[in-house]
C-alpha cells in the first residue's frame, strides 16, 4: 500500500497548490452547495454540511464564498443544481478506478471523464466492474507537525477510531462510516484540530505498476483530478514510492 499511500500525499500537496489557482475552491464549493441541499443549511443539524464547512475553512476559503454556497444549495440564492455520479474505469496495467463528481451536466462530464481515460490508456468500465474492490471508510487528517503521535493516537482510540498511522506530514484516523461524525467530534473535543474529513473508497486489494504503465496511470490519474466536474479519484495502483514522486512531479 506505499504507493497508495504515497499517492495520497501528492494530492493533498497538489490541492494546496490548486486552492491558488481556484481549482480547489470550485471543488469545496459543489460539496458545500450539495450537502446543503441534502440536509439544509444549519451545519449544526447538517453534519455532512459541517464537515463540508470545515474543509473549507481548512483551505482558507473566504466566509462570504462558504456562506454563498449555502444559500445556493437551499435555493435562497439562484445557481446550478448537481447531481452526484460515480463512473467505474480501468487504467493502465488493468489498475482499478473510481471516479466520484458533482456534475450539473452528466452528458458533458461522461464525455469529458471518457476522452482522458482513452487518451491515457484507459476504458470505462461497466457498473459494477470495479466498485466491489473498494471498500468506504471514513478518513480524518491531523498535522502531524503540530500534534505529538502518542497524544493523536490516544485522542482517536478514545473516540471510537479504527486505526492511526503516519504519512508524510499527517497522522491518518480511519473510521467506520457510521462512525465518522461521532469521531470527528470526540478528536475535536480532546483539543485536537482536524484538518481534513471524507469519507473515501479504500481499495480491497492492490495492481502493481511500473515503466510505462506507471507513467501512463499517474498521467491519467492527474488528469481525472484535474477535470473541473471530477471531485475524487481513487484507484488501487501499487507502485515504488521513489517513481511515483518521480512521476507526479514531472507532470506538475
Amino acid at each position: 500500500m506505499a504507493g497508495h499511500s504515497k499517492w495520497s500525499q501528492i494530492k493533498r500537496k497538489k490541492a494546496a497548490e490548486d486552492s491558488k489557482r481556484g481549482r480547489l475552491f470550485g471543488k469545496l464549493i459543489r460539496e458545500i452547495t450539495v450537502a446543503a441541499r441534502q440536509g439544509g443549511g444549519d451545519p449544526d443539524g447538517n453534519p455532512w454540511l459541517r464537515t463540508a464547512i470545515d474543509n473549507a475553512k481548512a483551505a482558507n476559503m473566504p466566509k462570504d464564498n462558504i456562506e454563498k454556497a449555502i444559500l445556493r444549495g437551499t435555493g435562497e440564492l439562484p445557481g446550478a443544481s448537481f447531481e452526484e455520479v460515480t463512473y467505474e474505469a480501468y487504467g493502465p496495467g488493468g489498475v482499478a478506478i473510481l471516479v466520484q463528481a458533482l456534475t450539473d451536466n452528466t452528458n458533458r462530464t461522461v464525455a469529458a471523464v471518457r476522452h482522458l481515460l482513452e487518451r491515457n490508456g484507459g476504458r470505462l468500465g461497466s457498473s459494477g466492474s470495479v466498485a466491489w474492490n473498494f471498500d468506504r471508510v471514513g478518513q480524518l487528517l491531523i498535522d502531524a507537525s503540530r500534534y505529538d503521535e502518542e497524544a493523536a493516537l490516544e485522542a482517536a482510540l478514545e473516540a471510537g477510531a479504527e486505526d492511526l498511522e503516519r504519512e508524510g506530514d499527517a497522522y491518518v484516523v480511519r473510521t467506520e462510516p457510521a462512525d465518522f461524525h461521532a469521531v470527528q467530534e470526540s478528536i475535536r473535543g480532546s483539543g485536537i484540530e482536524i484538518s481534513e474529513a471524507r469519507l473515501i473508497m479504500n481499495p480491497k486489494t492492490t495492481v502493481q505498476v511500473e515503466g510505462g504503465d506507471a507513467e501512463k496511470l499517474i498521467a491519467l490519474l492527474e488528469a481525472l483530478e484535474d477535470q473541473e466536474d471530477v471531485q475524487n479519484v481513487y484507484s488501487n495502483l501499487d507502485i515504488d514510492e521513489a517513481l511515483l514522486a518521480e512521476l507526479a512531479g514531472a507532470g506538475q
